[in-house]
């Protein structure tokens, strides 16, 4: 499992995202707070990606999102913010043609 590094997009305008490929053993991204994963789909088949999100709310747990992301596009997921330093596990349906990123906006 592979953990991607948060690359920071200025308030100001795009900057060149750059894009992993995604690990067959899923890969982590950090729970913090503005953490968007930016997931791209180049195959011919839709993907489900599903966010394992850390920690419970008032001992409950919170819920794993699963996002579908159509072939041939490029979903946008938002990390769920958890306690600092923890990770959020990142697992693909498949990930022929399926590249990451994860970012956040700097304010």
């Amino acid at each position: 499992m592979a953990v991607l590094s948060v690359q920071q997009v200025p308030i100001t305008g795009l900057a060149a995202v750059t894009f992993t490929a995604a690990d067959v053993a899923g890969d982590e991204v950090p729970a913090n707070r503005g953490v968007l994963l930016l997931v791209r789909n180049d195959d011919t088949l839709a993907k489900t990606i599903t966010v394992a999100t850390p920690g419970t709310v008032r001992g409950l747990a919170i819920e794993d999102p699963q996002v579908s992301i159509a072939a041939g596009t490029i979903g946008a997921i938002s990390v769920v913010r958890s306690v600092f330093g923890a990770t959020a596990q990142i697992t693909y349906s498949a990930v022929t043609s399926v590249t990451v990123a994860a970012v956040v906006v700097d304010m």
